[in-house]
């Protein structure tokens, strides 16, 4: 193998992995915030939470008192 043909096999190779690993990676990430961090924001501005939130919070042992802000 010549190594101009090693050079050009091994640039495919890294372009490659490295653009479509970068890529699923900020995917992944992009689709997790929209799914759930956008949710559990949005889930915590409510006036009353939801009950499933409201569990999450007592099960971290977390105490949130709105009046007091």
């Amino acid at each position: 193998m010549s190594s101009s043909t090693l050079f050009w096999s091994a640039g495919v190779g890294f372009f490659l992995g490295f653009v479509f690993g970068v890529g699923c990676a900020l995917a992944v990430m992009y689709s997790i915030f929209l799914g759930g961090y956008r949710a559990a924001i949005r889930d915590s501005r409510l006036p009353e939470p939801p009950k499933r939130y409201r569990q999450a919070l007592m099960k971290l042992g977390v105490h949130s008192n709105k009046s007091e802000d």
